[in-house]
């Protein structure tokens, strides 16, 4: 592993992962915010999962705010989570 894999990245408002990801259906939004911190809305639910979540390289942890741990991967430019594809929304 090299050191940009293992640094974590505080994110900023000018990071390029910090923003809205959505399926490609939109029921699964991550609104990736520049404080560190995370808001997942699920169909109509908004809000259905907060936390924190921290940034390696490529890779993505988050800790929700149940005590719930995930994590993912950015590959060109997709967010691959959970078994699911969230692209960045345009």
């Amino acid at each position: 592993m090299n050191a940009e894999q293992n640094t974590v990245i505080q994110p900023s408002g000018s990071h390029p992962y910090v923003g809205m990801w959505v399926t490609a259906d939109g029921h699964i939004r991550h609104d990736l915010l520049a404080n560190g911190r995370y808001d997942e809305a699920r169909g109509n639910r908004e809000s259905a999962y907060q936390g924190r979540y921290e940034i390696r390289g490529n890779h993505i942890d988050y800790w929700d705010d149940t005590g719930f741990t995930a994590d993912g991967t950015f590959i060109d430019g997709v967010l691959h989570h959970a078994g699911m594809i969230l692209y960045r929304e345009k």
